[in-house]
């Protein structure tokens, strides 16, 4: 198998990874972007009813930390990045492919391990030297919130009733009122003696790409106890044996396959299981 399989419990919390193609920076901060993004996180968790631990919006990725207690993990995923590359993609003039593939989601196994990636996730901006404290990246991110304790608010921006309201010379802007609804430090200083400072982070052209994109393989969970990771793995494999033998059943044409609890099963489209019997 190129990439694993979607092992999915509701109760498991996740650290989920998406980059933009090419490690462009599509995601680069600016009033627009912010409330755009700040507009369809909030939508995606009041419909698929998610859980967010702490989230952080980079220029060329992002990072969710989530459960999801329905099981509608991939739902609520598709939902935010189809609706994030067709909102943000216009405003950065960028048509066509803006995710650089399937978005990663790791389990996170132990209160150690989650302390420690919601830590990674807030740390963003200070660890690459792009800015001195936390507090200072410009883009999306949970620090505020997590700060004071306190809601924001976000539009949602309806452009589908945009399209509809008339000729695209009537339409006005995308962000029209009309269509809206509404320790790190200490470690990144000893990295980094200047950082690129907010001014020259927001100032980035959001279609440049880094000469050097960092890459590096994720990770099948992350915890800090050796026997929950072997546990884990034990798990998986049992997975992966009975989807790859439910797979194998269904390919030669066995709709009624038992796929293992928490896997995606293949869609069927309405009257297909009817066809198949005929058949």
């Amino acid at each position: 198998m190129s990439r694993p399989l979607r092992m999915l419990d509701p109760s498991a919390i996740f650290l989920a990874t998406v980059r933009c193609l090419q490690g462009r920076l599509f995601l680069r901060s600016s009033r627009e972007t912010y409330d755009v993004l700040g507009g369809v996180l909030a939508r995606a968790v009041r419909l698929y009813g998610v859980e967010i631990f702490a989230f952080n919006f980079a220029s060329n990725h992002l990072h969710l930390i989530v459960r999801a207690p329905r099981g509608n993990l991939p739902q609520f995923m598709q939902y935010l990045l189809s609706n994030i590359s067709k909102k943000v993609g216009p405003l950065v003039k960028w048509r066509g492919a803006f995710w650089e593939r399937r978005y990663s989601a790791q389990p996170l196994l132990d209160d150690a391990a989650l302390l420690d990636k919601v830590r990674y996730v807030l740390a963003h901006g200070v660890k690459e030297g792009l800015v001195r404290h936390c507090s200072e990246w410009p883009g999306l991110s949970a620090l505020p919130l997590m700060r004071d304790g306190k809601p924001r608010t976000f539009r949602w921006l309806n452009w589908t009733r945009r399209c509809r309201s008339g000729p695209p010379s009537r339409r006005g802007s995308r962000l029209d009122e009309r269509w809206a609804e509404r320790a790190i430090e200490q470690q990144a200083r000893l990295a980094y003696r200047t950082v690129m400072g907010v001014r020259r982070v927001c100032a980035q052209p959001p279609q440049r790409r880094p000469a050097r994109p960092e890459r590096s393989p994720a990770p099948w969970c992350h915890t800090t106890v050796r026997r929950l990771r072997d546990e884990f793995m034990e798990r998986y494999r049992s997975f992966a044996d009975a989807f790859l033998e439910a797979s194998a059943a269904w390919r030669q044409g066995n709709l009624s396959a038992a796929f293992p609890v928490a896997a995606i099963r293949p869609f069927l489209w309405p009257g297909q299981t009817e066809i198949a019997d005929a058949a």
